[in-house]
């Protein structure tokens, strides 16, 4: 229960895991993570090459590295799941 009134202790609300999405369409030239590892919000988790530009991909939070759904050499589209932060 969350309400004010009630005696039983707030215990915190379990998170859900993050997904980091390709922001557009290209290619993977590298992956920096793998599942298990321990990412903080920022760090580097892949380059994907888009129009001759290459785009860094960051983590949105910190966590581990649950699963990664790419890998070099992928073509990905907007909204693909690069990898799960949990």
């Amino acid at each position: 229960c969350r309400c004010s009134r009630c005696p039983l202790p707030r215990l915190p609300l379990p998170q859900a895991p993050a997904l980091s999405p390709a922001p557009l369409p290209g290619t993977i030239l590298d992956v920096k993570v793998a599942a298990g590892q321990a990412v903080k919000e920022g760090d580097l988790l892949f380059i994907l090459e888009a129009m001759k530009m290459e785009n860094e991909i960051f983590a949105p939070c910190a966590g581990t590295v649950s699963s990664v759904a790419v890998s070099k050499g992928a073509a990905v589209n907007p909204g693909d799941v690069l990898c799960v932060i949990g």
